[in-house]
């Protein structure tokens, strides 16, 4: 099965999709090689670092599943 690495860039906007974020997030887990996560209180967001090694379907629907959800916003670069 072919992998390729990618980085998922989040936005958090509504704090109150947190838990769904992290549920999401630890279904992944296994692909996921890292993750920072960084609170940026003057612009009232959270921004999120993924750093997945997976095959291209399972990272398009993480990524689509996080960006999904309200107030959260999602792009994806790929090695």
């Amino acid at each position: 099965m072919d992998t390729r690495v990618a980085l998922i860039g989040i936005v958090v906007k509504n704090f109150s999709s947190a838990n769904e974020i992290n549920n999401i997030l630890h279904s992944y887990g296994d692909y996921i090689i890292g993750r920072m996560g960084i609170p940026y209180k003057e612009k009232a967001i959270n921004i999120i670092s993924i750093a997945i090694d997976a095959p291209l379907d399972i990272i398009n629907s993480l990524s689509g599943k996080l960006g999904q959800l309200d107030g959260v916003s999602t792009k994806t670069i790929y090695n």
